[in-house]
């Protein structure tokens, strides 16, 4: 009986957020975003028990893909939706909204979820969080992606060759992590009672907690979203700043519950790995569906996503920060050193606009407020990732090998 309680329990906290979905009651926008952000929470709850049980008739990391395919809907829902009305509106600021929204979720993921994921691993067994060797395919993946970010600032656009790019690397990435062998895995709990079902029913409940949170997610996020936004505004928060940040922390919460979870069961490798895959998911697949969503929405495909020299700045800096974790995954581990590094460089880029404009300090030379401030953390990142490439230049080296490994294991 114990084993369904929390089952039950996190279906049922998700219906509140379905029938203000599906019903189209208005409500105030705190108690909306209360609502709906308990729907995601418990969705967050039925994907880590069907990846739990997935990881006995598909490879771990594959069921991880999944899940974290699966967990950062919220963010493409909300994403897709600000770049499908730029299509629409190009006179808006729908196509800021849509980059704002894209790299604030991808910086949030390293500079808070995975400090967070090593930091707590690494209070409860003061030990440093050490990844499988097969998740250097990961690692190496992206770092192609993060290479290839790069070219986005320095030519300017996001285009539709852009997104053949990326979705390929995810479709090459997806590949190699489907063709891995299972593995045995311990279940527990609601995932226990799921497992101990014939096979033809477990897949079945495994399919059907897969399909039943995502349309929980889907049919929550941009209302968890929207509401949020609107009630930041009660307090006069910067529309922009919403967009980044408090729109991707409300998508970003199933797949950081889902790590937080695998953490303290003592599986952290498998909760970084979870987050490594969902970064590459993001920084592929999520920045490959822009230029398709925009030309489909704009009626052409000949004209890029708008981008001015701030977007520009803001995509640089999320492929900085991305290239550096790649360096400190190259040895495949993660301790409390780098976490710090992480979340204080995370949050000395967010912070220091305010701490400059409270304390009344003079402008950079080469650029004005928040700009300027972040162009000066992206050539911190460089640095420090040209430094810690070199220290572990042999662990980089051997990065080159993950996909290899992988076709030698098949």
């Amino acid at each position: 009986m114990r084993k369904i309680v929390p089952l039950i329990l996190a279906a049922l906290i998700t219906l509140p957020g379905l029938w203000l979905k599906l019903s189209g009651a208005h409500l105030a926008p705190p108690p909306a975003a209360l609502i709906s952000g308990l729907a995601i929470l418990g969705a967050s709850f039925l994907l880590l028990w069907a990846c739990d049980v997935a990881q006995m008739d598909i490879p771990q990391t594959l069921a991880l893909a999944v899940v974290a395919l699966i967990a950062v809907l919220p963010e493409y829902a909300v994403d897709m939706y600000f770049t499908w009305q730029a299509g629409k509106h190009p006179e808006s600021d729908y196509a800021h909204y849509a980059i704002a929204n894209m790299t604030g979720a991808n910086r949030l993921l390293i500079g808070v979820a995975w400090s967070a994921i090593a930091g707590l691993h690494w209070f409860k067994t003061r030990r440093r969080v050490i990844l499988d060797v097969e998740q250097r395919t990961e690692v190496l993946f992206l770092g192609l992606a993060t290479a290839y970010a790069f070219l986005i600032p320095i030519k300017g656009s996001l285009a539709w060759y852009d997104s053949i790019v990326f979705l390929a690397l995810y479709a090459w990435y997806i590949r190699l992590a489907s063709q891995r062998p299972c593995q045995e895995c311990e279940l527990e709990g609601p995932a226990e009672l799921i497992g101990a079902l014939p096979k033809t029913r477990r897949r079945q409940a495994t399919v059907a907690l897969f399909l039943f949170a995502a349309g929980v997610i889907l049919a929550s996020a941009e209302l968890f979203s929207e509401n949020l936004v609107a009630s930041g505004k009660v307090f006069g928060i910067n529309e922009f700043l919403l967009v980044q940040w408090l729109a991707p922390i409300a998508s970003e919460a199933p797949e950081f519950i889902v790590a937080i979870m695998f953490v303290l069961r003592g599986q952290a490798a498998t909760a970084m790995g979870s987050l490594l895959s969902s970064k590459l998911n993001q920084w592929t697949l999520l920045v490959g569906m822009i230029p398709p969503v925009y030309g489909i929405s704009s009626g052409t495909f000949e004209h890029p996503l708008p981008l001015g020299p701030f977007q520009l700045h803001e995509i640089f800096l999320t492929a900085a920060q991305s290239l550096m974790a790649v360096a400190l995954l190259a040895s495949l581990a993660l301790g409390p050193g780098a976490a710090l590094l992480l979340f204080g460089l995370f949050a000395g880029q967010l912070l220091s606009p305010y701490v400059v404009e409270g304390l009344n300090l003079p402008e950079l030379p080469w650029g004005n407020g928040t700009d300027g401030l972040h162009q000066l953390f992206s050539a911190v990142y460089v640095v420090l990732f040209l430094v810690i490439a070199w220290l572990k230049r042999q662990e980089m080296w051997e990065l080159r090998l993950g996909a290899s490994v992988e076709q030698r294991i098949v």
